[in-house]
């Protein structure tokens, strides 16, 4: 079972031989919290998964693994909740339940990068829309965030998500230029890009730069903090929680959260007393984050940058005990 087997025109799963051998198998109830075009879900479905629940915000998603799941839909094997993963909501019946696994796949689709109307790529004249959830609702889109953003929350922006260190010196360029002319598309983020890192820099500085603003724009990392409690308390003891990232900042607060619910004592080291629960809340399975292969990165070079790493809930250790 080989990951580009469960590519479409919408989008190109990673690492999906590694996502069906963690969570995959018959009678397993999986939330599968970033749908996209619903390659994970349907891999899932295909190794016996008894339930999937597919949650994304973007209707646009929700649609296309609908149509792809129409019969899993229909057999009720298969549902579909628009919505945040980082704020799944609390009267939904289908999340009431335990699950055996969770999966966050916290890339964006290749349709998302590729329509050019949702303003996630740097391709000439693209508007900077940048939402996850499209243009519903009143969430801001990148132009407002780069038209309305102070100049600090912009360099924190580009130095925490972009790895930038002239990120101060871009949060002044873009300041300076939207007040002659507001931000619209693509190519005045670019203009400002390389006004600030010089004729040289190309696709790769852009890529990192607009990621940083699409980040910024849908609090990403924000949420991801937010969430990764709520999904572990979500878990039946020894089910697992899988994430894939594909930014350094994501990695990180993964691989240190996962960390610290593996080890028994979270007190500082000189603390005499410990204060903390006391007790591991489960262990870390990957010791170091899975990447994808050479053949599928080949195949999918979209997939170069992405990490797996998984995570397995413990016994629930009653507090009062």
């Amino acid at each position: 079972m080989r990951a580009p087997s469960w590519s479409t025109d919408y989008h190109a799963p990673v690492l999906v031989h590694e996502i069906v051998g963690w969570l995959g198998g018959v009678g397993k109830r999986v939330i599968d919290g970033t749908l996209g075009g619903g390659g994970h879900s349907a891999a899932l479905l295909d190794s016996g998964a008894a339930l999937v629940i597919g949650v994304d915000r973007d209707p646009a998603a929700i649609a296309a693994a609908c149509g792809r799941l129409a019969e899993a839909l229909a057999q009720g094997r298969f549902v579909a909740i628009r919505a945040n993963y980082a704020d799944l909501p609390d009267d939904v019946p289908a999340l009431a339940i335990p699950f055996d696994g969770i999966l966050l796949d916290l890339g964006i689709s290749s349709h998302q990068v590729d329509d050019p109307a949702r303003g996630f790529s740097f391709r000439e004249g693209a508007p900077l829309d940048m939402r996850m959830a499209g243009e519903s609702g009143d969430a801001p889109s990148a132009a407002d965030l780069l038209n309305e953003a102070d100049e600090a929350a912009l360099a924190r922006a580009f130095r925490e998500y972009g790895d930038e260190p002239r990120g101060a010196r871009l949060a002044r360029e873009i300041v300076r230029r939207r007040e002659k002319r507001p931000f619209a598309t693509s190519d005045d983020l670019v203009g400002a890009i390389r006004a600030v890192l010089g004729p040289r820099s190309g696709p790769g500085d852009f890529a990192r730069l607009f990621q940083a603003v699409r980040i910024a724009v849908n609090e990403e990392l924000v949420g991801l903090e937010r969430a990764l409690p709520d999904l572990r308390d979500r878990l039946t003891p020894g089910g697992l929680l899988a994430v894939i990232t594909y930014h350094s900042g994501e990695d990180r607060l993964v691989k240190h959260t996962f960390r610290d619910w593996s080890t028994e004592c979270s007190c500082p080291p000189r603390q005499l007393t410990c204060t903390c629960r006391g007790h591991a809340l489960g262990e870390t399975l990957t010791r170091r984050a899975q990447l994808p292969t050479a053949e599928e990165i080949g195949a999918n070079p979209r997939a170069r940058s992405a990490k797996l790493r998984v995570w397995r809930r413990g016994p629930v250790v009653d507090a009062a005990a």
